[in-house]
């Protein structure tokens, strides 16, 4: 580590907490905050609509796009022959094409796009295209793929130890079976691009996109072009949560194609049914296990086969599927564990990123099994979870070979069972399900344990650009995309904080290709950590100049910045004064930074080593309602303590950390993604397809940020990430929605539970 990068991360042991608003909430509520919707439209602009493919997979026969060409409105259409690079947006591997002409693959591949004066004639145009296709049979299921060796990569097969021993020499042994099913990102901004034609063949696109860098260089190599010919925008997006990471790419492109071929502005905003149609969704995952435990339920050994629905391509399938096998222990320690994981091939839609990154399919896995291990041994879920955690000093290596140095989670699981009054209130729900024949009540509380990093090892890098004006004010740009989360205020308290300075000194700028170059998606949660180490990097280099300036200038050895003002030995310096003076001798008021995350390395071939820096905790306790005659459930109360680190604004955490839960509780109960046997997806609008609403949250919810937070790695402020591991804090739910069957069905079984844990899928886990 080169001596900047350790000065630096020696800055960030200031401690500070300011808890102010989201820095767009008024415009947020208010309808002001731009989106690229709203960006004022250019002259001349064009509008294009996508036509697709409404089988999931065929051969083109025929294409008539005649009466399209003479549908009021339209200028142009574009297709596979229109491309002049590559036909491909695939981020890693190639697979995902812009257009077809020949091979259909799945429901939803676009095969042309209009282009008319407005949307609507476009999407009204896009309808008259006559396309003959013979339909072939595809494959559907998780099932079918593994049964025909249908993979869009190679299996992987991980193992520690030797779990088949260690299973049979075991007191007791268990099998089963999971399924988790995937799930829609319903971000509120729709995909959307806006692509602008430039001086000297250049092109400017605003998209809405988590990953600007990745637009930029998928957009030139479509086209045909140097990377430095493309411009991308991005001031904020309406969630993300994955879906934009590198799904937007195919409409970037599109209007791109359609730009340089007309030499024209061409705007392109789908639908939400086109949205839900088009783009992917988190990975259905399908588990078979086989775990051998002691008397007491500690685990001895495990083996599992993990496969997940990845669709047509890879995508960013390889680490999604990864990222499960990192968090199939969760919070345990696993002496012994055998893991197969396919990734499997179907003729669906490629699933993509999606909030946890597969961290969530692998945590419900342990977490049911643990949940069985219980039920099997009638002893209560919370004491078998804490027989099993890691400890402190002794086992502490993870299946994967890296050792935890800040395992908090025992601390945490206990101070909430106390809190919350776990034990006394299982001993009250056991007296209500001996009187209540129809409902019955079910509890449970359980750990989180998620890595931190990219676990390819190469995107943990960013890069920043820090300007001090000569009035004394702050411009920040960084890579790092604003969707709702926080991150600009966040990063914006970063600079504040270093220069004493009030936030409203502070201004960040929309994300540009053009400012700071080759960014990593903001992705991971680890966004804050590495854009904030960039601005702390870019502080520290104008700092070496200006601190020298000062100490010269106004004869002093102390320097503080404090209120925007400069403490010197014996002065008060305004900070805006200083900054003219400085200015005015020629002292350099900007710098780039560069922030890389230590400590990480991993072997791409068996997973081990050290993929993240560290790790964020919490632990959830959820209490539900099941109704035995309908198999609806109602969340009743849920408590929550959260490990944030030293926070750096709890309100923005709090934020996460609720709508995290409440987005996983989602995932685990209500949001199930169907098809009908020919492939065709089912759930595409609102209608069909049911999010988390005012109805689902509890009356009783407790949320509390862990008081003794504090990281080990001395990141940004020493907080934590917060924006994946609360989603995960649901699973308590599910373990509840469990704990609730166990307890209503006569023979005490649970195991044929799925999630979502709709009203069907309860009544079918009921005998």
């Amino acid at each position: 580590m080169s001596i900047i990068i350790k000065e630096l991360l020696c800055m960030t042991t200031k401690i500070f907490v300011k808890n102010i608003e989201h820095e767009s909430a008024i415009k947020h509520v208010t309808g002001k905050a731009i989106y690229t919707d709203d960006i004022p439209e250019p002259q001349n602009l064009l509008y294009a609509a996508i036509g697709f493919s409404n089988v999931s997979k065929g051969t083109i026969q025929k294409t008539d796009f005649t009466k399209v060409l003479n549908s009021k409105g339209v200028i142009d259409i574009i297709t596979e022959s229109d491309i002049e690079g590559q036909n491909d947006v695939g981020p890693i591997f190639k697979g995902d094409k812009i257009f077809t002409s020949k091979n259909i693959e799945y429901y939803g591949q676009p095969i042309f796009a209009v282009i008319a004066t407005s949307t609507k004639l476009a999407r009204q145009a896009a309808l008259n295209a006559k396309i003959e296709i013979k339909k072939l049979k595809p494959i559907l299921t998780i099932e079918e793929a593994i049964k025909k060796k249908s993979f869009v990569l190679k299996s992987k097969v991980i193992k520690k130890g030797k779990a088949s021993m260690a299973i049979k020499n075991s007191d007791h042994q268990l099998k089963g079976k999971l399924e988790c099913g995937g799930q829609d990102h319903f971000y509120l901004e729709g995909q959307i691009a806006l692509t602008i034609p430039q001086e000297d063949n250049n092109f400017l696109i605003y998209s809405s996109t988590q990953h600007p860098s990745e637009t930029q260089q998928i957009v030139a190599k479509v086209i045909k072009q140097k990377f430095n010919s493309i411009n991308v925008k991005v001031r904020r997006i309406g969630g993300g949560f994955g879906g934009k990471e590198t799904q937007s790419f195919l409409f970037a492109a599109i209007s791109s194609i359609a730009s340089k071929k007309l030499n024209k502005p061409v705007k392109l905003r789908i639908d939400r049914d086109d949205d839900m149609i088009m783009t992917g969704k988190r990975h259905q995952f399908k588990f078979d296990y086989e775990v051998g435990f002691s008397n007491d339920g500690k685990i001895n050994g495990l083996k599992i086969l993990m496969a997940s629905n990845c669709g047509i391509s890879a995508d960013l399938s390889g680490a999604i599927n990864d990222r499960a096998i990192y968090h199939i222990d969760n919070a345990y320690y696993i002496p012994n564990l055998e893991l197969t994981s396919h990734r499997c091939k179907t003729n669906t839609v490629s699933n993509t990123a999606f909030r946890g990154f597969g961290g969530p399919q692998g945590m419900f896995c342990i977490e049911n099994i643990i949940d069985h291990i219980s039920h099997h041994l009638n002893k209560d879920p919370a004491k078998i979870r804490a027989q099993n955690f890691y400890k402190i000093n002794t086992n502490n290596i993870t299946h994967y070979g890296m050792k935890i140095e800040d395992n908090i989670i025992e601390e945490i699981f206990n101070n909430l069972k106390n809190k919350s009054k776990y034990i006394k209130r299982k001993k009250e729900i056991e007296k209500f399900n001996k009187s209540n024949s129809i409902l019955k009540k079910g509890i449970a509380i359980t750990p989180v344990k998620f890595g931190i990093s990219f676990t390819t090892t190469h995107l943990n890098q960013a890069g920043a650009l820090v300007h001090i004006y000569t009035d004394g004010s702050i411009h920040l740009n960084h890579g790092g995309i604003e969707m709702g989360q926080g991150l600009m205020t966040k990063l914006a308290l970063v600079a504040a904080n270093e220069f004493g300075l009030d936030i409203s000194d502070i201004k960040i700028s929309s994300t540009d290709t053009e400012k700071v170059s080759n960014t990593s998606a903001s992705a991971a949660s680890a966004t804050t950590d590495l854009n904030g180490g960039a601005i702390l990097n870019a502080i520290y280099n104008i700092k070496l100049e200006l601190d020298s300036f000062i100490k010269k200038y106004y004869k002093t050895k102390k320097i503080i910045y404090q209120n925007g003002k400069i403490m010197c030995d014996k002065k008060t310096l305004l900070f805006n004064e200083v900054i003219s003076k400085a200015y005015l001798n020629r002292v350099k008021l900007y710098s780039s930074g560069f922030y890389k995350t230590p400590k990480i390395n991993v072997n791409v071939k068996d997973l081990s080593g050290r993929p993240f820096l560290y790790f964020a905790y919490g632990a959830a306790v959820s209490e539900v309602v099941i109704d035995t005659l309908t198999g609806e459930n109602k969340l009743l109360q849920v408590d929550i303590i959260h490990d944030a680190g030293n926070s750096i604004n709890q309100r923005i955490d709090m934020g996460q950390i609720e709508g995290g839960f409440v987005q996983g509780l989602g995932w685990l109960t209500t949001e199930e993604i169907s098809w009908n046997k020919n492939g065709n997806i089912l759930s595409h609008s609102p209608s069909t397809y049911k999010i988390p609403t005012a109805g689902e949250i509890p009356n009783k919810f407790n949320v509390e940020i862990f008081k003794k937070g504090y990281n080990i790695e001395n990141v940004v402020n020493r907080s934590k990430a917060v924006g994946e591991p609360p989603f995960m804090l649901a699973l308590s739910v599910f373990s509840a929605i469990r704990d609730a069957v166990f307890n209503a069905n006569s023979n005490k079984d649970s195991t044929k539970l799925i999630a979502p844990a709709t009203p069907e899928n309860i009544l079918n886990s009921l005998n």
